[in-house]
């Protein structure tokens, strides 16, 4: 856990159970803009922000054991990641049974578009061992304040006490920037749906403990 003081401080922190429905909404709206998610929802806000809601939830649904790292200020989220274990990243038949529901729900053409954005992320998925983050969005009217900076620093903190590689994709240049400044490093670049998206991946930090 970690927090930074003052009036309204900002705590970053394991995501509750009881704050799923919550998170979900924080997601929706945090990424409702994303290019590649006007690629797959469509141009009109309200739907891609109920599309995402309802992708988001079934992810939650199927991958129950996720990590969830949220950002809360005086009990109310603020942003929020999911973070999925070495070995876990990628789902099972019985999982991908369960994200079904939530993606024939999107409609035929929408649901065929995301199929191809998670078929490509997949391919993508590197042999190694690594922790995967994402998604990570901050609360739509709070971005630009440095939330997602506290809960990248929490994540990277994690790794690095686990001596573990870290690897996410994004789909803005913008964040591109932002995830270097934390360690990540492109290593490689695919259009998605048509959209540009970056691959990175970062080395864990700091010394080796060498025991006694």
């Amino acid at each position: 856990m970690a927090a930074v003081g003052g009036p309204g401080s900002i705590e970053v922190r394991d995501l509750r159970v009881e704050e799923v429905s919550e998170a979900v909404g924080v997601l929706a709206r945090g990424m409702r803009d994303n290019p590649l998610h006007v690629a797959a929802y469509g141009d009109d806000p309200e739907r891609r922000l109920g599309c995402h809601a309802r992708l988001m939830g079934g992810l939650f649904r199927a991958f129950p054991a996720q990590q969830r790292i949220c950002a809360a200020r005086d009990g109310t989220l603020v942003g929020v990641t999911g973070v999925a274990a070495v070995g876990t990243c990628q789902p099972s038949a019985r999982q991908r049974l369960r994200l079904v529901p939530s993606v024939v729900a999107l409609g035929p053409q929408t649901a065929a578009r995301v199929g191809r954005w998670i078929s490509t992320w997949a391919k993508r998925d590197p042999d190694e061992a690594h922790v995967h983050l994402g998604p990570l969005a901050v609360d739509a009217h709070l971005q630009g304040q440095g939330i997602g900076a506290l809960i990248l620093q929490e994540h990277c903190r994690r790794l690095d006490g686990a001596r573990e590689v870290g690897y996410l994709e994004t789909d803005k240049l913008e964040n591109v920037r932002f995830y270097e400044r934390f360690g990540f490093e492109t290593i490689g670049q695919e259009p998605v749906i048509g959209i540009p998206n970056w691959f990175m991946r970062r080395e864990p930090r700091g010394p080796l403990s060498t025991g006694s």
